[in-house]
């Protein structure tokens, strides 16, 4: 047995207990939807591009969720295409769920973060392998920020017009930079503290 198996770290106090909170593929679509009809080809390429860095999905999952709210009422079927293409709409129920979710429910706060997770194991890992580790975590996250940065720099440009949508967009695409830039910092920091150790 290890040395450290008598230590007991019990985070769900410092973090809460959080159950309950809506987390919901369909909010997401019915969010894109709201921009206007979509087959579920287009909806699957839109998602991963605009929703997928922070809400990744699968495209089985996509299309299982839009029969869901096929079903009940909260989309319908636009048009038919060849080989069964189908675009659908939003409806008002949709609208107003998607409306809903925005205003009456809380955001879940919890983070499910692989490289954090990780990070409570970083005692098993060898000092100079950490080091290594972290120096690329670090390099990957500036890369994602500076991404973000220059999509948020092209929407200030106007590149993609003024609509409430790219407004809404910018402040995501900022959040995405703040915490990228945020996580870079971070695995420096904790590289230059583990080459120390």
């Amino acid at each position: 047995m290890s040395e450290c198996s008598h230590v007991v770290f019990d985070m769900s106090s410092w973090l809460g207990k959080r159950k309950g909170w809506p987390v919901s593929l369909r909010h997401g679509l019915l969010g894109l939807l709201a921009e206007g009809p979509a087959s579920g080809y287009d909806l699957t390429q839109r998602f991963e591009k605009v929703v997928g860095p922070v809400w990744p999905a699968k495209h089985p999952q996509i299309y299982a969720e839009l029969g869901r709210m096929a079903t009940e009422g909260l989309i319908r079927i636009e048009s038919e295409g060849p080989r069964g293409r189908k675009a659908y709409e939003i409806t008002d129920a949709g609208l107003a769920e998607v409306r809903r979710w925005l205003v009456e429910t809380n955001p879940e706060q919890a983070l499910r973060f692989e490289p954090l997770l990780r990070s409570f194991f970083f005692w098993l890992m060898e000092p100079d392998e950490l080091a290594a580790h972290l120096e690329r975590e670090s390099a990957s996250y500036r890369k994602l920020a500076d991404t973000y940065r220059e999509y948020g720099a092209a929407k200030d440009r106007g590149d993609f017009g003024f609509s409430p949508q790219t407004q809404s967009l910018r402040v995501a695409v900022e959040a995405g930079a703040r915490i990228y830039t945020a996580l870079a910092d971070w695995a420096q920091w904790a590289a230059e503290r583990s080459r120390k150790q």
